[in-house]
């Protein structure tokens, strides 16, 4: 039986709504239940990886991937449709509740249609039994049974929520539709040559998906959801859309803001540049009153609000939009921002040139700076790595099992991952079975499995060591190689 805390915390701009959807809630487990979460969603993510259960229109919660991601996909998609001369209807739904709408028999379906071991399947079974949540004000204590839903806040809510949201990415599209999820953000697109065409076909698409949510007991947000039409045609042609979602008419927009990056209807990203720049102005101007000539915040103390508040939000998305700063006028929008600060920071006259000051206060101007974000995340994610001395991500799907610890020999001696992972099954997993001490009748079995294996260090690279794999890498000295350890534990 799992009990939760609940504390609500108020959503932005909502100070004076009058709607209980105003508070979000946060569940705080204990650390028993935590530990426990952790450790099953542990397993059952290294089981969907490996199997590759989930598809790779979800971005959300996965290992090695980001936001910028997604937008790159649905960058190229729109370039894509752009070239050919076609139109893009964009549609961006929002779900109502997100994870407190998890509908845990579908949850358990979709578990058992992976192939999930039985021990998991049946911990998770008995993880959605007898849940209890507990809200706590001044003077009132209310306790409820939960049927449904992953609390915000726990380790086990986002896995489950993938596992949730993979039916609805299986279904079948039309193809010129491109669904694309980031956690319970859902974007779909629709190309075609003519607007009555791509009208149909949204239309058509939002009814499988309505069908799916009342299947699963999932409601999406009529009220929040957006449509709009891209397009970079010249001539005159019908701009309005009736797109429905619940048979209710959605409201048509000429720019979207999707996971942080504001889009227009022709993807210029003038509207993001704009208010991106003006957010960071306010910022700077908050910090000229305490930022004087002879007095108030150093140099040093500006300089790293600089690097570590403002210039992140000028490079955020700067792999998408990088191509747009070639234009002198986004160009010179960006400049006057670091231009504003870096007056503060140099303590210079407002008639110094932003190069000199670049130079005085050992800042890279920003147009470099983007273009510096923009090449190395080609080079880290496209297919220009490959022949680099790098050091690459392991694929999840080849992350060994969390529960393996992998003891490392020394460097002169290194063994095959592929045949230590054989041997490490014939042995029990790992674990030194009665027979393992006799190297007379198996003198391989104490080199792979008692000694365990490091991983290849590839050249130019330092030693892999994949993040949330659950995989412990020490290195020991030959003589305390030659004592009985074991490489599961």
């Amino acid at each position: 039986m799992e009990e939760g805390k609940n504390h609500t915390i108020t959503k932005p701009d909502t100070q004076n709504s009058q709607d209980v959807t105003k508070y979000r809630p946060i569940s705080l487990l204990n650390i028993g239940g935590k530990i426990l979460e952790k450790r099953l969603i542990n397993r059952i993510n290294h089981h969907i990886h490996s199997t590759e259960f989930l598809k790779r229109k979800q971005y959300g919660f996965i290992p090695q991937t980001s936001t910028i991601d997604v937008i790159m996909v649905v960058k190229g998609f729109l370039h894509e449709g752009f070239s050919k001369g076609e139109i893009t209807v964009t549609v961006s739904l929002d779900v109502e509740g997100a994870f407190k709408s998890a509908w845990c028999p579908s949850v358990l379906k979709n578990l058992r249609e992976s192939g999930c071991p039985r021990n998991l399947y049946n911990l998770t079974k008995n993880y959605f039994i007898q849940r209890k949540a507990t809200l706590a004000t001044d003077n009132i204590n209310i306790e409820r049974e939960v049927s449904r839903g992953c609390p915000q806040g726990s380790c086990l809510g986002p896995g489950m929520w993938n596992i949730f949201y993979n039916s609805l990415l299986n279904l079948t599209f039309t193809s010129g539709t491109k669904i694309i999820a980031f956690a319970d953000d859902l974007m779909i697109l629709t190309s075609g040559k003519s607007v009555s065409e791509v009208e149909n076909t949204a239309n058509i698409e939002l009814q499988k998906i309505s069908k799916w949510a009342k299947e699963n007991k999932a409601r999406f947000n009529d009220q929040k959801s957006k449509v709009m039409l891209m397009t970079r045609r010249k001539r005159k042609e019908r701009k309005d859309l009736e797109v429905y979602l619940n048979y209710k008419l959605l409201r048509q927009v000429k720019t979207m803001k999707y996971l942080g990056i504001i889009i227009d209807n022709k993807l210029t990203f003038r509207e993001h540049i704009t208010q991106v720049t003006e957010k960071c102005r306010k910022i700077i101007f908050a910090l000229s009153k305490s930022a004087k000539l002879n007095w108030g915040l150093s140099h040093k103390a500006l300089k790293t609000i600089y690097t570590g508040g403002i210039e992140p939000l000028l490079l955020y998305g700067a792999p998408v939009w990088a191509e747009i700063i070639e234009k002198t006028s986004h160009r010179k929008k960006l400049t006057r921002v670091q231009r504003l600060i870096n007056i503060k920071v140099a303590k210079a006259y407002s008639t110094v040139s932003n190069e000199a000051l670049c130079i005085i206060t050992g800042l890279t101007p920003i147009h470099i700076k983007i273009k510096e974000t923009a090449e190395l995340y080609k080079i880290v994610r496209g297919n220009r790595h490959k022949n680099l001395l790098i050091d690459h991500d392991k694929p999840p799907k080849k992350w060994l099992h969390p529960a393996v610890r992998i003891i490392a020999t020394d460097n002169k001696k290194r063994l095959n991952p592929n045949k230590y992972l054989h041997r490490w099954k014939q042995v029990g997993k790992g674990c030194r079975s009665r027979h393992s001490h006799n190297t007379a009748e198996n003198p391989n079995r104490k080199t792979d499995v008692q000694n365990g294996y490091q991983m290849y260090q590839q050249p130019g690279g330092s030693l892999c060591n994949p993040k949330g794999a659950g995989i412990y890498t020490n290195h020991y000295n030959k003589r305390r190689r030659q004592s009985s350890n074991c490489a599961y534990r």
